[in-house]
C-alpha cells in the first residue's frame, strides 16, 4: 500500500514524458513558437472572459447544492475553495485538489464534511453527463470530409448519447437503480459475504447522498449551469481557435474541448500535461488543420486554461489563509 501513490506518482510522470515525445518528435519547434506567437491577443482575452464566465457557473452550482445545509453561504464564500482546489489540482499530484475541497472547508463552509464530499460526487457526475452530450452532439454536427468517418461519428455519437441519457436517468431517478445495484453487487460478490455487505452499505450512502441532495427540479437547474459551465469552456477553445490565422478549421474547438477535457482522466502529471496536448492535436489535424498550428492551438488553450485557475486559485488561497489568522488572532479587551 505504501508504494502506491509513488508508482502512481512514476506512471504519470512516464505517460506524460511519452506524449510530449510524440508531440514534439516531428514538430519544426522554431515554426512552433512562431505560431505561438502570432496569436491574436484580442481574441485570447475573449477567451479568458469566457473562462471566468464559466467558473462563474461552476461555483455557482456548487452553491446551489451547499446551500440547503447552510442558507447563509454566499457565491463569494463557495469560490474560495473550489478555485483552491482547482488550483491544486493544477501543481499537486494525486488530484489533490478535491481531496483538500472536499475535508478542510467544510468548517469554513459551514457544511458537514460529508455533505461536501457528496456534492463532490454529484458535481462529478453533472460534468460527466455534460462532456459526453458535448463530444455527442460534435460528433453528431461535424463532418470530417473522409470516406467512412462520418458514419462512424454518426454511431459513435448515437452510442453517446444513450450513455449520457442514462447518467442523466440516473441523476433524475436515482432510488429506481438501487435494487438493481445492490442486486449486482451481491451476485458479483456472492463469494465473499463480508465485502458485499460492505458495498451494499457505500452503495446505500450514495444513494441516500444523491436523494438528499437533489430532488428533480434542482437536478435540472444543476444540469443547466453544468451545460453553461461546459459550453463557456467551448468558447475558451473557440476563442483561442479564432486567434490563430493558421487554424482553417476554427470549428474543431467543439470537438477539440470534450476529447480534450476527458482525456485528463488518464494518469500524466499535474496540469494534465502532454496527454490534453495529443488529443487536441490529434483531433485538431483530423479536421485537416496543418500540424504547427495545431500544435499551437492545444498548448495555447492549455495555457489559457491553466495560468488563470492557478493564479485565481493562488489568490483564494493566500485570503484564506489570512482570514484565518485574523479570526483566530486573540481580541483586544
Amino acid at each position: 500500500m505504501r508504494f502506491r501513490k509513488p508508482i502512481s506518482l512514476f506512471t504519470g510522470c512516464a505517460v506524460t514524458a511519452v506524449f510530449l515525445w510524440l508531440v514534439f518528435r516531428n514538430l519544426p519547434f522554431q515554426e512552433f513558437l512562431e505560431a505561438l506567437q502570432s496569436a491574436d491577443p484580442q481574441w485570447i482575452l475573449i477567451g479568458l472572459a469566457f473562462f471566468a464566465a464559466g467558473y462563474l457557473c461552476r461555483i455557482w452550482r456548487w452553491r446551489q447544492m451547499l446551500i440547503q445545509f447552510n442558507t447563509s453561504l454566499s457565491l463569494g464564500r463557495c469560490s474560495v475553495p473550489f478555485m483552491i482546489s482547482i488550483a491544486a489540482n493544477n501543481v499537486l499530484p494525486f488530484r489533490a485538489g478535491d481531496v483538500l475541497r472536499g475535508v478542510a472547508f467544510a468548517k469554513w463552509l459551514g457544511v458537514p464534511t460529508a455533505r461536501v464530499l457528496a456534492t463532490l460526487l454529484v458535481e462529478r457526475l453533472l460534468d460527466l453527463l455534460s462532456l459526453i452530450l458535448a463530444l455527442a452532439l460534435a460528433l453528431s454536427l461535424l463532418s470530417t470530409g473522409r470516406m467512412g468517418l462520418q458514419s462512424l461519428f454518426g454511431w459513435s455519437a448515437w452510442g453517446l448519447f444513450v450513455i449520457a441519457c442514462a447518467i442523466g436517468l440516473f441523476l433524475l431517478f436515482s432510488r429506481l437503480f438501487e435494487r438493481p445495484v445492490n442486486w449486482t453487487i451481491r451476485r458479483l460478490l456472492w463469494r465473499n459475504q463480508g465485502l458485499s455487505n460492505k458495498m451494499e452499505e457505500q452503495v446505500d450512502h450514495v444513494f441516500q447522498t444523491l436523494a438528499s441532495l437533489a430532488d428533480r427540479t434542482r437536478m435540472v437547474k444543476l444540469m443547466f449551469w453544468s451545460l453553461t459551465a461546459w459550453a463557456c469552456e467551448a468558447c475558451v477553445f473557440y476563442a483561442v481557435a479564432r486567434s490563430l490565422s493558421d487554424i482553417t478549421e476554427p470549428i474543431v474547438a467543439w470537438l477539440a474541448m470534450p476529447v480534450g477535457t476527458l482525456s485528463t482522466m488518464l494518469p500524466s502529471t499535474p496540469g494534465y500535461i502532454g496527454t490534453f496536448h495529443f488529443f487536441v492535436i490529434q483531433v485538431t489535424e483530423a479536421l485537416g488543420n496543418p500540424e504547427i498550428a495545431a500544435a499551437a492551438f492545444a498548448f495555447l488553450v492549455h495555457l489559457a486554461l491553466f495560468i488563470p485557475a492557478t493564479l485565481w486559485g493562488g489568490a483564494c488561497f493566500v485570503y484564506w489563509i489570512v482570514t484565518r489568522r485574523c479570526t483566530q488572532l486573540p481580541q483586544e479587551t
